[in-house]
């Protein structure tokens, strides 16, 4: 079992990374809530992984703290739900936005989920509803900038979506602005760039 991969950032794309560990390139799968805080490349980095294997591929996927990663766990164990669900589940929600809609039932969260539909989202809730609720975030996560940083995302994310802009403009929006600004923490400013870049 890997736990984790620490090297060399070599590659990112919004969906993947290569990470170079003495010379042996990993590929790494990763949601886009990792990839919004990846440094850049050629820069260390340090993800936690799960290794998955089934009868036609060997997959390694990677996660900037051990809540996604938790997570991410946690539903690929429900029925219906394989890895790339689960990656998009925590591409469209934050680690705390997602365990928010499952221990209150809020299916409508989580139908935004790209292939969750009534259905599968009644059954997250209540096969994960008491295994999230006892799911310390905190604990997993790591204190500091990240803790600061996905705040704002969420707060900017939310402030977009009052302001009349769809979700998925918003998002694209926020993740442009992140790239071109890695060590910005505030949602006010996010917000402003953001505006600025959906009207350009």
């Amino acid at each position: 079992m890997i736990a984790y991969v620490s090297g060399k950032l070599a590659a990112k794309k919004l969906t993947e990374v290569i990470v170079d560990v003495h010379g042996l390139g990993y590929r790494l799968l990763i949601p886009t809530s990792t990839y919004e805080v990846l440094p850049e490349v050629g820069a260390p980095v340090h993800l936690f992984t799960h290794y998955y294997v089934r009868e036609d591929a060997v997959l390694l996927f990677g996660f900037a703290t051990e809540a996604e990663r938790a997570l991410f766990e946690l539903l690929i164990g429900v029925a219906g739900v394989g890895p790339r669900l689960a990656l998009a589940a925590l591409s469209t929600l934050s680690p705390g936005q997602l365990r928010d809609a499952v221990t209150t039932g809020n299916a409508q969260a989580l139908k935004r989920i790209p292939g969750v539909g009534q259905r599968l989202a009644e059954r997250l809730i209540v096969e994960l509803r008491d295994r999230l609720a006892l799911l310390d975030l905190a604990e997993l996560a790591p204190a500091g900038v990240d803790d600061v940083r996905a705040q704002a995302r969420a707060d900017a994310l939310a402030a977009l979506e009052a302001l009349g802009l769809p979700r998925a403009a918003a998002e694209r929006s926020l993740r442009k602005v992140l790239r071109q600004h890695p060590g910005l923490q505030s949602a006010e400013e996010l917000i402003r760039l953001a505006l600025r870049e959906h009207g350009s």
